[in-house]
């Protein structure tokens, strides 16, 4: 019974509860309907009003009343004010554009107070309300400005209306309320103005001419006339003139307007007013004073990033072109900015592309975002840069280099002239006369001599200026080639500025810069910067000079000069190594050594191929040979980094010593050796003689690396099929190697061919008509690598320019073909130079970029780029033309044949071996000495046979035959006869391999069958058999040796000796 009521009252109370919450639940129904039903009638009715006040706008806006009830500017407000309180930025856009021009109609109005909307700022109760509203709709203007497209006339046409409002309602010069008695209103309502201006200003007003400029300029050909272009920059101008050029505002104004690309260009061609307005200003050297500071003007940079901070840097750059009297007076401070900016974006300049780089055209790989958007502009802002490298600005800048004179030797001053004569008149005479007269009056030659203070503000000024350009040439690294370019223009620069440095510090040149390099002070590394800058210039400039600029015209710099400069490079770069600098050095100090070490080689390398420099000018005479081969031995690091950079150092015999002791270890360390306790491997190889070329080719191209460098024995089969006699002990593969040579090198082969003039040898561009002629040519370099890798002299003469390439120095940026084509063919060099001095129209001479060539009587037309049979050579590409064909000639041409000749020739010497000698001392180490025959040396090294001996009568004549009677050449005659080269080996006869050999014969040489007791006997004591004054002498070239018969006459051995030697009769193999 209990139980039961309290289930029932349970059941009340869950029924009472839940009726509470339906009818909570539908008061919240009710309520929540109540509120979306004022919510919709407010957004009704509010719908309803906007579009009762659009309808009343676009009434008041559409009335076409010109009369005297024309529209007011009371009403024109009022409709403003329902505009604005409706106001849609993308509904009423063309509402506001016919609001705007209401207003703009207004103010052109005669005499009409009443309309001018510019008359409600005197009414005391709205002034307040129209200067806000005026502000609302400039920004308004402003924000439209932001979506416009200057390039788009429809847009075009609303830019210039928006602009138009923005200019009529920021300045009072176009009111025409205060003509008149209104004058005296003026000050107020400039306030007013500023007011507004201000207002702008704080909203992003800069910003919103950034876009509009940037929009319309950031291109190639801009899209802003000259009106509109008038206009922004005016109002550009408005505020910062306002201000009274306050920091804050020229802040604004260099961050927005002045990093425009190409500004300052856009200017002077649209609308050159503006300039003068800049000028009147005075705002150039106000830039400059702000930038200044460093800290306002890394402010600057930041903000524009590097992109826009380079566009900056060009708009700088190019009103420095139009100020000179600016930049007279403030060139210290232009400098200093300019280095700002450019450090600013050598920091983000990176040398290699990554995941965090940007391409850019000007800076290249850039590790901050690039405006993709600017690259259109780029080439101006190239133009806007070119003016810091053009002849105009490094004048100004450079005046205190440019200003000093050369002096002329008084030594050499020309004498009076004499008085005319019958032999001074004749044309020659005169001509030598006028020659030397001019050679006379040549500058005093430029060496180190000091006495000018490094702190002076001379000194400074002139550093200050190379860091600027230095940081360009970092900096701008796509078009440096531009700057140096432009830096070597003017020709006495570099020169005068070597005179500078001569003249620095108390004892001039080399000990103030060693002394800076161990000094880390700013004013260290800006003398340092000064000597980089030049040696970057000079280098560039010796690069593109050719020969007849260099050594008969000596353009710039005097060959004297030259000798001086790289003695003082010389100097610099050993000591910068044997101190240790350079084994440790980073950043600044490194780029220093190569651009010093850069400028070094390329003198040496010239000097190579022609000679400027006295005798031994390249050695250094305090170091000892002996202890950098300890230092070697020891792997010390500043002797291998000497041996890398400046081998030219050491004397040349030494560095073959060097060379040979290198292929002896290499030899030791692969067991090619002979031992005590073990041989080398031998591999044996047959040769037809009748197919000496074919054999070899086939036996030998199959071989490994170290089996070609290890011993081979060849043993040679007669036409036959009969094995010749005689065993090799190198000698029979010396004369195997020597005959290869000869064939292969052979002109009328035709895998390689000589140079007109010299006939010097290099790779035949038709070669390829042979079968497997890369392999062929793989095979030579290998058989050419084995004779100097077994220190075996071969008269092969090649090229230079050949050499430079078996060496790698073609793959140096320094390189010039053009320098090295009068090897290859010095007519067709002399043909190109002159088209480069051709005063008149290049096209004239109906040129293309192409090269026709007779190849096996067919006319072949070359392309020397893609289309060039169609390109006419012209002024402005005919140096690029002259390069393209030296590059076609010595190495397109050849490429592949040079290719695999030089993979054979290192395959068995290395390339690090040979990369201490030039292409004159490769050649000397192929070919021999080319110094005369020293009989004494060879006297000396001599082995005697057959009864021989030193004091022998016939021995003694031949020694005083060949010292006495024989000429240089015949000398060299009798040594190619004997050991098939006409030249002594390079470290003398004491490394001739076999050496050097007389042998008394009796008989003829297919009766000799060697020595015998009694043929020994009757040699020592001169007893004959029988006259052999019908034989000649012979030799046996595979063994170095000179088969000599007894004779009794010294008349009769020089005849002979003289007719063996002309008709070649050696070359025979005993």
């Amino acid at each position: 019974m209990f139980s039961a009521s309290q289930s029932s009252k349970a059941q009340f109370l869950d029924k009472a509860r839940q009726a509470r919450e339906e009818r909570r639940e539908q008061k919240e129904r009710d309520r929540a309907a109540v509120q979306i039903q004022a919510l919709v009638r407010r957004f009704l009715c509010r719908c309803q009003l906007q579009r009762e006040i659009r309808r009343e706008v676009d009434d008041f806006l559409e009335a076409n009343d010109p009369g005297p009830g024309r529209r007011t500017a009371l009403s024109i407000f009022r409709t403003s004010r329902k505009l604005l309180f409706v106001f849609s930025f993308q509904n009423d856009k063309e509402r506001f554009e016919n609001l705007c021009r209401c207003i703009l109609n207004s103010m052109d109005a005669e005499n009409e107070a009443k309309v001018w909307y510019v008359s409600l700022a005197l009414s005391k109760d709205l002034t307040l309300l129209w200067i806000k509203q005026v502000k609302d709709i400039l920004w308004l203007s402003c924000e439209y400005l932001k979506q416009l497209k200057p390039d788009i006339l429809q847009d075009s046409k609303l830019v210039n209306l928006h602009l138009t409002m923005l200019v009529t309602f920021t300045d009072t010069s176009t009111w025409k309320i205060l003509r008149g008695k209104g004058e005296a209103l003026r000050p107020a309502m400039n306030h007013i103005c500023a007011n507004i201006m201000g207002h702008l200003n704080q909203k992003g007003f800069y910003s919103v001419l950034q876009i509009l400029l940037t929009n319309g300029l950031a291109r190639s050909r801009p899209s802003l006339s000259k009106g509109t272009l008038t206009a922004v920059f005016s109002l550009a101008l408005r505020p910062v003139v306002a201000a009274q050029f306050s920091d804050n505002l020229l802040r604004s104004f260099l961050i927005h307007v002045m990093s425009v690309p190409a500004m300052v260009t856009h200017l002077a061609t649209l609308t050159p007013e503006r300039l003068g307005v800049i000028d009147s200003h005075g705002l150039f050297r106000r830039f400059l004073l702000f930038l200044s500071h460093e800290e306002q003007c890394r402010d600057v940079c930041v903000c524009l990033e590097g992109s826009h901070t380079l566009c900056l840097l060009g708009n700088l750059i190019c009103l420095s072109s139009l100020n000179d009297k600016v930049l007279e007076g403030e060139t210290a401070r232009f400098v200093s900015v300019l280095i700002h900016l450019l450090s600013y974006c050598q920091k983000y300049v990176s040398q290699k592309k990554s995941n965090l780089t940007h391409w850019h055209p000007v800076l290249g790989w850039f590790s901050q975002t690039v405006d993709y958007g600017l690259n259109e502009s780029m080439p101006l802002l190239t133009k806007q840069l070119q003016h810091l490298w053009g002849i105009h600005l490094i004048r100004i800048l450079f005046r205190d280099v440019l200003s000093k004179k050369l002096q002329e030797n008084p030594d050499l001053a020309p004498a009076a002239a004499p008085p005319a004569s019958p032999q001074n008149s004749l044309p020659m005479k005169s001509l030598f006369k006028r020659a030397f007269q001019k050679s006379a009056s040549v500058r005093n030659i430029l060496k180190p001599v000091g006495g000018k203070r490094v702190d002076s503000a001379e000194v400074q000024k002139v550093c200050s200026v190379c860091v600027l350009y230095q940081m360009a040439l970092t900096t701008l690294t796509q078009i440096r080639l531009q700057i140096l370019t432009g830096l070597t223009y003017l020709d006495d620069l570099l020169p005068k500025l070597w005179a500078f440095i001569c003249e620095l510090g108390p004892q001039g040149g080399l000990k103030l810069f060693l002394e800076c390099l161990n000094n880390d002070t700013e004013g260290s590394k800006r003398l340092l910067a000064m000597l980089m800058l030049f040696c970057d210039c000079s280098r560039h400039l010796i690069t593109i000079l050719d020969d007849i600029e260099v050594y008969e015209e000596q353009l710039s710099f005097k060959l004297e000069e030259l000798v001086t400069i790289s003695s003082f490079l010389n100097s610099f770069v050993f000591k910068m190594i044997w101190d240790g600098i350079v084994e440790n050095a980073k950043g600044e100090t490194l780029e220093l050594f190569h651009s010093v070490h850069g400028w070094l080689m390329v003198l040496y390398e010239r000097d190579c191929r022609r000679r400027f420099a006295p005798e031994d000018h390249w050695l250094r005479k305090d170091l000892k040979p002996s202890l950098l081969f300890q230092e070697l031995d020891k792997d010390r690091k500043r002797a291998q980094l000497v041996l890398q950079y400046t081998p030219h150092v050491l004397p040349h015999k030494n560095r073959v010593l060097l060379f040979r002791n290198m292929v002896t270890k290499e030899k030791e360390k692969l067991g090619l050796v002979e031992t005590s306790s073990a041989s080398p491997h031998v591999t044996h190889i047959t040769i037809r003689r009748s197919r000496m070329l074919e054999d070899g080719y086939e036996q030998l191209r199959q071989l490994s690396q170290n089996a070609m460098k290890g011993v081979i024995r060849v043993k040679f089969v007669n036409d036959l099929g009969v094995d010749e006699a005689g065993i090799d002990q190198d000698g029979v593969f010396k004369e195997f190697l020597e005959e290869i040579i000869k064939k292969v090198f052979d002109p009328a082969l035709n895998l390689f061919k000589t140079t007109s003039g010299d006939e010097r040898l290099y790779p035949s561009p038709t070669s390829y008509i042979h079968e497997n002629y890369l392999q062929l040519f793989e095979f030579v370099g290998k058989m050419l690598g084995k004779a100097v890798y077994e220190g075996i002299v071969v008269d092969v003469p090649f090229a230079s320019f050949f050499l430079s390439q078996l060496l790698g120095h073609h793959h140096s940026i320094f390189y010039s073909s053009v320098d090295e084509l009068p090897s290859l063919d010095s007519e067709f060099y002399k043909n190109l130079t002159s088209i480069k001095r051709y005063d008149g129209d290049t096209s004239d001479l109906g040129l293309t970029l192409s090269y026709d060539e007779d190849v096996m009587g067919q006319l072949v037309c070359h392309e020397l780029v893609p289309g060039g049979k169609t390109m006419p050579v012209t002024n402005e590409n005919k140096i690029s033309y002259i390069h393209l064909m030296a590059h076609f000639r010595m190495h397109t041409q050849i490429k592949s044949q040079t290719a695999a000749f030089i993979g054979g020739f290192r395959s068995i010497i290395k390339p690090e071996w040979i990369r201490m000698f030039s292409a004159p001392e490769l050649q000397r180490l192929i070919s021999g000495d080319n110094a005369e025959i020293d009989l004494e040396d060879l006297k000396k090294h001599t082995v005697y046979y057959g009864g021989f001996h030193g004091s022998h009568r016939v021995i003694i004549w031949l020694w005083d035959i060949l010292a006495n009677d024989f000429s240089p050449d015949e000398r060299a005659m009798f040594l190619k006869f004997v050991t098939s080269c006409s030249r002594p080996p390079l470290l003398g006869f004491a490394y001739l391999k076999p050496p050097f050999s007389i042998r008394c014969v009796e008989v003829s040489d297919d009766q000799d069958t060697g020595d015998t007791l009694g043929s020994v006997l009757r040699g020592f004591f001169t007893i004959r058999k029988r006259e052999p004054g019908g034989r000649l002498p012979t030799s046996s070239t595979c063994f170095n040796l000179l088969k000599l018969p007894n004779y009794s006459k010294k008349s009769v051995l020089r005849e002979k000796l003289r007719y063996a030697i002309s008709m070649n009769t050696g070359f025979e193999l005993s």
